[in-house]
């Protein structure tokens, strides 16, 4: 379920979590800062400083990402204090974030996010 979306956004539930260094790295300073709109209990998507999705409830599965937001200058923000989020790119690939953690997409395309009710990854 999503509670809010913007620019089509949609988001579907999926598991695993482990993604390789080379398609996302730590937010920079800057992206960071612009991904700090971003309120608790929100998981959200920015691109080029907008947000452009945010999630908020808890699922069993991965939500979809109809709009596939893609990097470069793509970030996903976790304010959640407890649960963990996992986003899904097209290639399969699961990225698990920490509570209160944010990173940025370098390359490739997100098609989903969950939100778990665990606090680690």
């Amino acid at each position: 379920m999503t509670l809010a979306m913007a620019g089509g956004v949609s988001v579907a539930a999926q598991t695993a979590a482990s993604a390789s260094a080379s398609t996302s790295a730590p937010a920079s300073a800057p992206v960071r800062a612009a991904a700090d709109t971003c309120s608790y209990p929100y998981v959200c998507l920015f691109k080029n400083g907008t947000r452009i999705g945010q999630f908020q409830d808890v699922t069993s599965g991965f939500q979809d990402l109809p709009s596939r937001p893609s990097g470069p200058n793509l970030v996903v923000q976790n304010t959640r204090n407890d649960d963990v989020a996992y986003i899904r790119r097209a290639n399969g690939i699961t990225t698990c974030l920490p509570p209160r953690t944010s990173i940025g997409i370098v390359s490739g395309t997100l098609t989903g996010i969950r939100i778990d009710s665990r606090s680690t990854c």
